[in-house]
């Protein structure tokens, strides 16, 4: 990891997106910010893919947020719904030194109120090229369901933390060093990952990049 760190990604970082992920590592609750590694690859693929209309789900200081409005063109949008802005004030002075705070549209509340308002604004949805979902984890199956119908088809859906959870997926429910919760995360992880797995509506990939990524994209 730390030769793909310093080979690849820590190289071509861009100095806002380094100064918010420093800022990021420092909170004690560093754990919810995404890694580098796996910024870098969502960077690449929304310019591969030509993103210009995205949303994302769970926001916490806004580094993934940061990367995502990088990425974008000038006339591009990103959509960020947290339950907390507390955390987003943390990142949004930086996101305004970048110069990109005019791509972002951060609205504060419950992702699945939230997404459920924006279908009923956007009249059915598919107006989206790319949604990310780093959110409460026993709710990505809602997520899964009201992000499907706000991409369009032909495009994709991230959703973070749902392969690994620190690895737990594969391992034994009673794993010394295991609390409840991630024993309740483990479980509703596997789950969501069979239902993935078998949805008919998306083809899936599933990346060991950071803590497990599934790419969905939407084919009907």
């Amino acid at each position: 990891m730390q030769y793909v760190l310093e080979t690849t990604v820590y190289p071509r970082e861009h100095e806002r997106v380094r100064e918010l992920r420093l800022i990021t590592q420092q909170h004690p609750k560093s754990f919810k910010g995404s890694s580098p590694d796996q910024m870098q690859f969502f960077s690449v693929l929304l310019k591969m893919i030509g993103a210009r209309y995205t949303i994302e789900v769970g926001v916490f200081t806004g580094y993934s947020l940061l990367s995502t409005a990088l990425a974008l063109p000038a006339d591009g949008k990103v959509v960020a719904i947290d339950v907390n802005c507390e955390y987003y004030e943390l990142g949004r002075p930086v996101i305004e030194k970048a110069g990109v705070a005019h791509k972002v549209d951060f609205r504060e509340g419950d992702g699945l109120a939230v997404l459920d308002g924006i279908l009923d604004d956007e009249d059915g949805g598919g107006t989206f090229d790319f949604a990310y979902a780093d959110a409460d984890k026993l709710q990505y199956a809602g997520y899964h369901e009201r992000l499907l119908r706000l991409v369009r088809v032909g495009d994709t859906i991230a959703y973070d933390n749902t392969t690994l959870w620190g690895g737990s997926v594969a391992m034994p429910r009673d794993t010394p060093g295991s609390s409840e919760y991630d024993r309740v995360v483990q479980d509703y992880m596997v789950e969501f990952n069979a239902a993935v797995a078998a949805d008919d509506r998306v083809e899936a990939c599933v990346l060991s990049i950071a803590d497990g990524v599934t790419l969905c994209r939407r084919v009907k």
